[in-house]
C-alpha cells in the first residue's frame, strides 16, 4: 500500500488573483489571473516596472485590499473573504508593513513612533498595564536597527536611511509573521539602500522571518532566495535564480 504523504501549505498565497480599478467610464486591469506561493522563511522579491501590479499585489497580500476574483490564503485558509474585524486583526497580527515613504507620525519621537502599533492593538488599559514591557521590547528593535541614540528625535530630525530604520522596528515590535516592503530602498541613495537590504536579509536569515518585497531594481531584487516578475499584471517566464528554491 502506498502510504500518501500530505506536504505542507504555504505560508503565504495568491490564487488565480485578478484585481481591476475604474477610471471614470473604464475598467483598468491590474492583475489578470496571478498564482505564487511564498513559504515560511523566504525572501521573495516582486519586481516590475510602474503600473506592472506589484503594489497592488503586496495590498492584496496585506489585506488592505481584496481581489476581484481569485483567493488570499494563509496557512491553507482563506482570508480574504473573512469579515472586516478579523481582516484587521490579521492584518495587526501577522503582518509588518514597510512603505517607501516610511509614514511616521510626525508629532511623535522615534520611540512613539515604533510603540504606535501596540497602542492600536490593545485597548487603553491593557497598553498601560504592560507599557514597561513593550518600552523594553522597542528598545531591543531599536538597538537591532541602529537608533538607540535617536530615541527621543521626531521624524522630521532623520535622515532618510534613519527613517526607513524607525519604519521597520515599527513594523517588528508587532512579531510580525510575515514582512511587506514596499519598496524598501525606493527614497534613498545606494549606500543608505545597501544598509537597509543588509538588515532586511539580517532580519531573514537570523530570525526567519518571511519577507515579501516589491521593487523595480533587478540589482535589489537579486538578494532575495527567489525572484518573480511582473509584466502588465501577468508573471513573466522565469529565469535560473528566479525559479530557485528556498534553502532549507
Amino acid at each position: 500500500m502506498t502510504e500518501t504523504i500530505s506536504m505542507p501549505h504555504p505560508q503565504l498565497a495568491a490564487i488565480a488573483v485578478e484585481k481591476a480599478y475604474r477610471k471614470d467610464k473604464h475598467k483598468v486591469p491590474v492583475l489578470r489571473g496571478i498564482d505564487v506561493e511564498v513559504n515560511k522563511g523566504e525572501f521573495l522579491s516582486i519586481v516590475g516596472q510602474s503600473g506592472s501590479g506589484k503594489s497592488t499585489l503586496m495590498h492584496l497580500f496585506g489585506l488592505l485590499d481584496t481581489p476581484d476574483v481569485g483567493e488570499i490564503h494563509l496557512e491553507g485558509q482563506q482570508i480574504d473573504d473573512l469579515p472586516e474585524h478579523a481582516r484587521d486583526q490579521i492584518r495587526n497580527r501577522v503582518f509588518g508593513f514597510i512603505f517607501q515613504f516610511y509614514h511616521l507620525l510626525p508629532e511623535l519621537n522615534l520611540l512613539e513612533n515604533v510603540l504606535s502599533p501596540l497602542m492600536i492593538r490593545y485597548s487603553t488599559w491593557e497598553y498601560w498595564k504592560k507599557k514597561k514591557q513593550f518600552k523594553q521590547d522597542a528598545m531591543e528593535i531599536i538597538e537591532k536597527v541602529g537608533l538607540s541614540h535617536r530615541i527621543k528625535h521626531r521624524p522630521a530630525e532623520l535622515s532618510g536611511g534613519e527613517m526607513q530604520r524607525a519604519a521597520i522596528a515599527r513594523a517588528l515590535i508587532a512579531k510580525p509573521q510575515i514582512l511587506l516592503a514596499d519598496e524598501p530602498t525606493g527614497n534613498l541613495d545606494s549606500s543608505t539602500g545597501k544598509e537597509i537590504m543588509e538588515l532586511l536579509t539580517n532580519l531573514n536569515e537570523q530570525e526567519q522571518l518571511t519577507i515579501i518585497m516589491v521593487t523595480h531594481d533587478d540589482l535589489i531584487a537579486s538578494q532575495a532566495h527567489r525572484t518573480v516578475r511582473l509584466r502588465e499584471g501577468q508573471f513573466e517566464l522565469l529565469g535560473k535564480h528566479q525559479s530557485a528554491s528556498v534553502p532549507a
